[in-house]
């Protein structure tokens, strides 16, 4: 089955959407133009619509007659970053700061996309949900939406998710059972030790000297305790100390961000990186604050449902386009909270040719809207995959 011709006609619509959520990007919990997009369209195709879920969170449910009970939730987010968008583009961002480098812009109009087309295609035996989630960016939107009854109000026999893939190649799926992304942690260190004179040292405790040699110990971390075949990553990303050329500083300030793709790895990195500072607390002669913070977890896909969406996959791109066991990246997503919460799985979509060469989060990213009629065929053929009319 190859990509939908009914999905296709929408191609024109569905850039149309894009450009124009791209144009004006909203950051987290601030979606209240994309959010407010979303409603009426949704409403205009007969779909009922729940809005203010996990704050600028809405859902749209499609209920199709018949007998089955089934459902389905497949979630796009909607919000943005802050950073200046680069790209030159006609529709680039009129907002100073903000910018759909990530391509959540892209996800909101596949998710559009495949509501229209099942609105006014209604083959299938079941509901759907349609979850347009905010604030994936760092905001914990997921997590707020799981709080905020999600679950409990709209039942979902299996939830879904799809994020557009740069460095692969434009219209083929990746996906794997188990990790697919790591989880996000940090960690923020305040070593205290005891500032004076620069020709002095001997009157005071240097903690930039310790910083350093805290810096290096941590990096112990992964290539002592942890497999070389496991997937772990600890970053020191910010060391600030000083103020003047001739002087000690009395304090210094690290932070790390920390990623690990299993509950267990995830707990001996948090043990080993408080006891390495405890230690050098001690060594030293400085107090050593920790404060760490556990974000998003692993994003782990359920086996059935690592199943169920990779055959919809097959269906609409050929088995040879679909990588049934990428590889884990390091890179975190929220969907994760939703994933703990319900079955269900994460895939990608590749995006690259020659005009769309840059990463997620760069200055000149760009959604690539080839994918468009692709990503919703996905969720089009899911949908009537899982709901079948009897």
């Amino acid at each position: 089955m190859p990509i939908y011709n009914s999905v296709a006609e929408l191609q024109n619509d569905m850039q149309t959407w894009r450009r124009d959520i791209h144009q004006h990007p909203e950051l987290c919990f601030e979606e209240v133009r994309t959010a407010q997009i979303v409603a009426e369209k949704l409403r205009s195709w007969g779909i009922e619509v729940t809005e203010g879920i996990g704050k600028t969170g809405l859902v749209g449910t499609l209920k199709c007659q018949g007998n089955s009970g089934r459902s389905i939730g497949i979630r796009a987010d909607m919000d943005a970053l802050p950073m200046q968008e680069l790209t030159g583009l006609e529709y680039q961002s009129v907002y100073e700061g903000k910018m759909h480098a990530c391509g959540h812009d892209g996800h909101t109009a596949i998710l559009l996309g495949a509501a229209k087309h099942l609105s006014e295609n209604p083959n299938f035996d079941g509901t759907v949900h349609f979850i347009f989630q905010p604030a994936e960016e760092g905001g914990g939107g997921g997590d707020a939406m799981v709080k905020d009854g999600l679950f409990e109000r709209f039942p979902c026999d299996g939830v879904y998710g799809l994020h557009n893939m740069p460095d692969q190649p434009k219209g083929t799926f990746h996906i794997k059972t188990g990790p697919l992304m790591a989880s996000a942690d940090a960690a923020y260190v305040t070593i205290k030790g005891k500032g004076g004179h620069a020709a002095h040292p001997q009157r005071s405790i240097d903690p930039l000297m310790v910083g350093v040699q805290l810096h290096t110990a941590l990096q112990t971390i992964v290539s002592r305790n942890v497999s070389p075949i496991d997937n772990v990553v600890v970053s020191v990303t910010e060391f600030h100390a000083g103020t003047a050329q001739n002087v000690i500083a009395h304090d210094a300030k690290l932070t790390a961000s920390i990623r690990t793709t299993t509950p267990e790895l995830r707990d001996m990195v948090e043990k080993r990186f408080k006891e390495i500072c405890a230690g050098h607390a001690a060594s030293f002669g400085v107090e050593i604050d920790v404060e760490y913070q556990r974000n998003y977890p692993c994003t782990v896909n359920h086996e059935k449902e690592t199943e169920i969406v990779a055959r919809a996959a097959k269906a609409i791109v050929g088995a040879e386009n679909v990588n049934t066991n990428a590889p884990v990246r390091m890179g975190s997503e929220d969907f994760s909270f939703m994933l703990e919460a319900c079955p269900g799985a994460y895939i990608f979509l590749g995006q690259a040719d020659e005009d769309h060469t840059h990463s997620v989060h760069h200055p000149k990213y760009d959604f690539n809207d080839e994918i468009l009629s692709i990503g919703a065929s996905l969720w089009v053929k899911l949908v009537e995959q899982e709901l079948p009319r009897s």
